[in-house]
């Protein structure tokens, strides 16, 4: 058995024993302190609480915090007012309640025989501080919580430096699987870029309250990174798994191992519970159960062609009539960010991303947009949306705009792209699938072609045991041909579709991982502008994301 189960268990019959002797001085018989719920309801009477503390006694996770403040409670009855005693009551209940109980010394008395106790301006403080961190506390884990946009992916519908309140209780707040952790921050302290804010002394399983309603096509949506699982620790922002495909398990695995991209080590490697893994959002482009394929960029579900987010947008082939500039005002007007300007410039001047992209487009370029090798340094590359593409095109500085596309069956990038099998799956970014997204009960064949998009699925997300012996595929020792899934899975892609790591790179979201739904953007913050010259966009403030 489980020491920490074993842990649990003596501080609960500890605590139930200090409960008991307690209830006898209250005044009730011993034997109603282990009777489960109706204990709780004759405490509520001794502590003289409303009776619908039993509500919010009985919510997962929430009922932790009413543990302590009954503990607490408990201690004022017997006039234990002082700041250090109440913090002994509820850090260590299974000691103080016995001791409550036990001490012939310790007399309980109901609030109107107890002498008042006024408290200092300074235990008001204390008191208050500690109830809002509480209360934010809870209503960060359940509620709403903060996010902002740290990257493009999802431009133009959401844009960098956008702050947004997500809604956790639309599709049903997630019970913390680590509850034990530093209030406010994610997964690292603050003033640190390795310490954990977490301990997990505590893990408790994944369960969800109910919702008001269920993930749709095109939701856009807040969950923790799927690949996050492991973590390269001064490399965060990128996939583990992805670096151990490009540059092997040993080199990343060494701490002291210099990563040739950034020249930085890779730093040790940690593993993380789901609720401790990355915040990504994106937009939900297929539920469980659907069938998507990608065909030119053009997304289908289960046959029919899905609608395109009117803001998203994709990367184009320019190519100038001269070599002059495209105006840069006239881009800021058109609604491209200077970041977005400076790749543009620097897609023309700079070797090696000139070089890039100049390759690019001989592999993904058609016959119909074929250019002379004369026109090479003129040709460049720029991230646009639909409506942007048409203005540009009317521009007579531009002699072609050709949206980037690459083609069926061209392997540009064979590591990156999910799930790493190009003898069987040769897909890319622009055209992909068909594909079946797994769905709760549904059950899928299995073999050695089929594997390769479930592996991750039944080995990592529902806890089996997967073995390979001859031609035959071994789940949990037993010879399998088929699978029945546990959850429901989610594919989500950025709506800036050729810079977005998603669900084409690392496949599928489980359930357990979601999170929630923007509610609306708060503040909108430009960090290519100073704050008074148009830092603030003033016409995203309070718009709903869509």
């Amino acid at each position: 058995m489980d020491s920490l189960f074993i842990f649990i268990i003596i501080i609960l019959i500890a605590s139930l024993v200090g409960l008991m002797k307690i209830f006898e001085k209250a005044g009730y018989s011993s034997w109603m302190a282990f009777i489960p719920f109706y204990n709780a309801y004759i405490w509520v009477k001794i502590i003289e609480k409303p009776m619908w503390w039993l509500i919010f006694a009985f919510l997962p996770f929430i009922n932790l915090f009413m543990w302590f403040l009954f503990a607490v409670e408990t201690a004022k009855t017997f006039n234990k007012n002082l700041l250090w005693e109440q913090a002994l009551a509820a850090v260590f209940p299974f000691a103080y309640l016995p001791y409550l109980g036990f001490s012939k010394e310790e007399e309980y008395q109901k609030k109107d025989d107890r002498p008042a106790f006024k408290k200092s301006k300074t235990r008001e403080w204390v008191d208050a501080i500690i109830f809002a961190i509480v209360a934010a506390t809870i209503i960060r884990t359940f509620v709403f919580e903060a996010y902002t946009i740290p990257t493009p992916s999802m431009e133009k519908s959401l844009l960098v430096g956008d702050f947004l309140f997500v809604n956790k209780f639309a599709y049903g707040a997630k019970i913390p699987n680590t509850p034990l952790s530093f209030p406010f921050v994610h997964h690292t302290l603050p003033l640190s870029i390795t310490a954990k804010s977490y301990v997990e002394w505590i893990k408790l399983p994944y369960y969800r309250f109910s919702g008001y309603k269920e993930i749709k096509n095109n939701d856009i949506v807040v969950f923790n990174y799927p690949d996050g699982d492991t973590v390269a620790l001064y490399r965060q922002d990128r996939s583990y798994y992805a670096m151990v495909r490009q540059f092997g398990w040993k080199t990343v695995n060494n701490s002291y191992s210099i990563n040739p991209n950034t020249h930085i080590p890779f730093g040790s490697i940690v593993a993380r519970p789901v609720d401790k893994r990355e915040n990504y959002i994106k937009r939900c482009i297929a539920i469980a159960g659907d069938e998507l394929e990608i065909k030119n960029q053009q997304v289908y579900i289960n046959g029919v062609k899905a609608e395109n987010p009117e803001e998203y947008q994709t990367e184009y082939f320019i190519l100038s009539k001269t070599n002059q500039f495209l105006d840069t005002k006239m881009l800021e007007k058109m609604g491209l960010s200077k970041t977005e300007i400076k790749q543009y410039r620097s897609s023309l001047t700079d070797p090696r991303s000139h070089n890039l992209v100049t390759q690019y487009f001989l592999q993904t370029s058609t016959m119909d947009t074929v250019i002379k090798p004369n026109q090479y340094p003129l040709l460049g590359m720029i991230n646009l949306t639909e409506g942007m593409a048409i203005q540009l095109r009317k521009n007579p500085k531009v002699a072609l705009l050709v949206k980037k596309t690459e083609r069926k069956e061209l392997i540009v990038t064979p590591s990156e792209i999910f799930p790493y099998d190009t003898l069987n799956y040769k897909w890319n970014q622009d055209n992909y699938g068909p594909i079946y997204i797994p769905k709760k009960g549904s059950t899928v064949q299995i073999n050695k072609v089929t594997i390769p998009l479930y592996r991750r699925v039944i080995e990592v997300y529902e806890g089996n045991k997967i073995a390979f012996r001859g031609n035959d595929i071994y789940i949990n020792d037993t010879v399998a041909n088929s699978y029945t899934f546990k959850l429901n899975y989610y594919w989500m892609m950025g709506d800036n579709r050729h810079n977005s790591a998603d669900s084409r790179y690392w496949g599928f979201v489980p359930e357990d991982h979601i999170v929630g739904t923007p509610s609306f953007i708060w503040l909108s913050l430009d960090n290519d502008y100073g704050w008074f010259d148009g830092k603030i966009r003033w016409n995203h403030l309070f718009s709903i994301p869509e």
